[in-house]
């Protein structure tokens, strides 16, 4: 133990010392960077204390301390829970402010930094988007200040490690934020409180509304709604704006499928100036809210267990090259160990896996819940496309082309009409694939939900429906009753989320 304990603090000092020296204009190569420079100080530590190891550590590529360090590892690991948080919410709402704070305060960012974002934010005429620089890392994201991609960043609390997946909120990039919805357990949605851009955000082609309907498809289940910029002078802390904007949001919840007394949680916060992120706030700053800060409320939600026994599902949501073939995903069911036999779907390969690494740090085995990144034998990356599943050899994931879904209509493109024959595009985890509804089977009563009698031809919005799907290539997807990850969808076409769904039979010849 003497010396796991001496690497334990001689890592933690090396955090530390690495903390002053940063190169703020790749957040994510920094990370890497430290967790190399940490790794490598780490190494030298340990041959310092074991002479088995000293041969080894020569070999850049076998990592020294692993023997010693695993266990450790492990144990902490399980100790906390892991999250995926997506920010979602209308473009311009604060969404990446409000993740850069959230990095700040949890100690991810050091001030030096900071002020080195200011001064790059004053210089751009934009002193109130320093904190969002933390999230958007890319020069084209700056500029104008709309995140394009889902930034990842990690953050941990008292009992539980973070990921936040910050997703973007302009309409022009909803693919992108389906994919970071779909890997998230919860989701953080950011209002503005500002006069006129709450309404933008709620009124219809807002953003608020898509995000919050997709959110609850991808299976994001548990929503924090938090009402942002409440610092603004238009707003002052005003109780009468927080009420007004909790009362209108909380039917439209409902409506989106949300369980709003379990399932949704209000809370006014200032993203720039950080208050009511990580401690209450003053009674001075705001007299009326006796609730909890966003930490604490983070910290508090219950998500469902998921299974790490049953068999291992990880859909790839991007593969590259690094001494052999890496794919990265989130374990949706089962656990993974290094050494294992599993299968890509659809194309049926067989694979080794030769290491598993979370956030950045290679792990023996890993359970569900995590984000992977593998490194596979036996299959060139050339083989791989996003949407593949990394699946158990005893028991594969269904690869399809055609499956029965049921649908909920959200709003079709002006004058469309929906019937056999409709053309969309399929977002299912990590899949995204051109299909057509084929035949519509039955067409469920709302209030009743049970089939009506009467035979469909077209359905209108609003409508939920058991309709056949038909897709080109090969997809893989499970029954909405046995993974709900990987049985649920939207379609959407030119733009517009058009209707969600969950995958209600699979064909029964599965080959």
């Amino acid at each position: 133990m003497d010396i796991e304990e001496e690497i334990r603090s001689l890592q933690l000092d090396s955090a530390e010392e690495n903390n002053g020296v940063i190169n703020p204009e790749d957040a994510k190569s920094e990370e890497v960077e430290k967790l190399d420079r940490m790794e490598e100080d780490s190494k030298d530590d340990v041959t310092l204390n074991s002479k088995e190891v000293q041969a080894e550590s020569k070999d850049k590529e076998v990592s020294a301390p692993r023997d010693i360090e695993t266990p450790d590892e492990m144990e902490e690991d399980n100790k906390k829970r892991h999250l995926n948080v997506v920010f979602i919410g209308h473009v311009d709402a604060g969404k990446s402010t409000t993740g850069g704070q959230i990095l700040f305060l949890s100690g991810q960012v050091d001030d030096r930094t900071i002020q080195k974002y200011e001064k790059e934010a004053k210089d751009k005429s934009r002193e109130s988007w320093y904190m969002a620089y933390i999230m958007d890392t890319n020069e084209e994201e700056r500029v104008k200040g709309k995140t394009v991609e889902v930034g990842r960043a990690h953050f941990e609390t008292e009992t539980t490690r973070f990921t936040i997946l910050d997703a973007p909120g302009h309409k022009s990039y909803v693919p992108n934020m389906i994919s970071g919805a779909s890997q998230a357990d919860i989701g953080v949605l950011v209002i503005s409180a500002r006069k006129g851009e709450f309404e933008t955000g709620y009124e219809r082609g807002g953003q608020t509304r898509e995000h919050v309907q997709l959110a609850k498809t991808l299976g994001v289940s548990k929503l924090l709604v938090v009402v942002n910029k409440m610092d603004e002078p238009t707003v002052n802390w005003s109780k009468e704006r927080y009420d007004e904007i909790e009362l209108k949001m909380t039917p439209f919840l409902k409506s989106s499928g949300y369980n709003v007394k379990k399932d949704v949680q209000f809370l006014p916060i200032s993203g720039l100036l950080g208050t009511n992120m990580k401690s209450r706030m003053d009674k001075s700053v705001c007299s009326w809210w006796n609730g909890p800060c966003l930490f604490e409320a983070l910290d508090a939600i219950e998500v469902p267990l998921r299974d790490p026994k049953g068999p291992f599902r990880m859909p790839i949501i991007d593969k590259f090259k690094d001494m052999g073939t890496v794919v990265m995903g989130k374990v949706e069911s089962g656990s993974v160990t290094e050494g294992d036999s599993l299968l890509v779907m659809p194309n049926k390969i067989q694979v080794k896996v030769v290491a598993v690494y979370c956030d950045e740090n290679k792990v023996r085995r890993a359970g569900p819940g995590e984000n992977l990144r593998v490194r596979l034998s036996g299959i060139d990356d050339e083989d791989i496309l996003a949407g593949f599943v990394l699946s158990s050899v005893a028991k594969p994931i269904a690869a399809v082309t055609e499956f029965v879904a049921q649908l909920q209509i959200l709003e079709l493109l002006d004058n469309a009409i929906f019937t056999a024959g409709y053309k969309a595009v399929l977002h299912i985890h990590s899949v995204v694939e051109e299909c057509e509804i084929v035949e519509l089977l039955q067409q469920i009563d709302p209030k009743t939900k049970k089939p009506m009698k009467k035979k469909v031809l077209f359905v209108k919005n609003g409508a939920v429906v058991v309709c056949r799907i038909q897709v080109n290539n090969m997809i893989c997807i499970e029954k909405f009753a046995d993974f709900p990850q990987l049985g649920r969808f939207t379609l959407r076409t030119e733009g517009k989320t058009v209707a969600v769904g969950k995958v209600t039979e699979l064909p029964s010849v599965s080959s």
